[in-house]
């Protein structure tokens, strides 16, 4: 395993470290894109990714900017809560609970100066627990990698592929009020912000496209991460989408 994330302070915030999807995801079998998704990325979608980016990196003035522009696009509340919950398992608990206080106080001002923004859905379905959890969460975790995801890493420490397949893959990607397409999106937003995270940027660049997202749609992703982000965020993001597709294109 290349650049296996460390281990964070406590044991939760270990456990947010560890769930970075691609840390298991760079030793799913081998797997053929899924077929590219043709058109653009919608205003609803490019809102996502600066805010992903900027609740990661815990620029809170400029996330601020960011939830503001979300919610004009049409993303719901109840959208932008799940998307600053999904935070915590790639940036740890301190930069989501800030990220979700921040955008307590857009709506707060957003209310005073009469603004009534959409709540959007509530999940669908009670998340399963016990076994339940674990065979969804397996089975969502094969579905987003493209086949069975296993390695030296999980014989090592089985604790984080229990923690991967019942929390990351259960708990959070069976909430469906934010679809899958949306929670890749916020992860590439997310890990593009973060220095050192390049292998699992590249694991999630390949699932996006599993997810149905195109080559040109992620380009069009870099673009955001340029034009709101800032340069180092979007090299890091289009060095390694460049990696993906040249391995996509090798068949690796």
């Amino acid at each position: 395993m290349r650049n296996t994330p460390s281990v964070d302070r406590s044991r939760r915030s270990a456990l947010a470290s560890a769930l970075g999807l691609a840390a298991a995801a760079c030793h799913a079998a081998p797997v053929n894109a899924a077929p590219a998704g043709t058109g653009s990325l919608s205003a609803r979608q490019q809102a996502i990714v600066p805010i992903a980016a900027f609740a990661a990196s815990g620029d809170i003035a400029r996330l601020s900017a960011a939830l503001q522009r979300g919610l004009d696009a049409g993303l719901g509340v109840n959208e932008l809560k799940e998307l600053l919950v999904q935070v915590y398992a790639y940036a740890g608990f301190p930069r989501s609970l800030n990220a979700l206080g921040e955008l307590m106080k857009v709506l707060e001002a957003r209310r005073q100066r009469g603004l009534r923004d959409r709540e959007g859905p509530l999940p669908s379905r009670p998340v399963p627990r016990g076994d339940a959890l674990l065979a969804a969460g397996t089975a969502n975790q094969t579905k987003l990698s493209g086949g069975p995801v296993r390695g030296p890493l999980f014989d090592f420490a089985p604790a984080i592929d229990e923690f991967l397949k019942t929390h990351l893959f259960g708990d959070l990607f069976e909430r469906d009020n934010l679809d899958w397409q949306s929670r890749e999106l916020a992860t590439i937003g997310m890990l593009s912000a973060l220095a050192g995270v390049e292998p699992q940027l590249q694991a999630h660049l390949r699932i996006a496209m599993n997810v149905g997202l195109g080559a040109a749609q992620l380009e069009q992703l870099v673009q955001v991460l340029e034009a709101q982000v800032d340069a180092e965020a979007a090299r890091r993001a289009r060095e390694t989408l460049e990696r993906q597709l040249a391995a996509t294109r090798s068949g690796g």
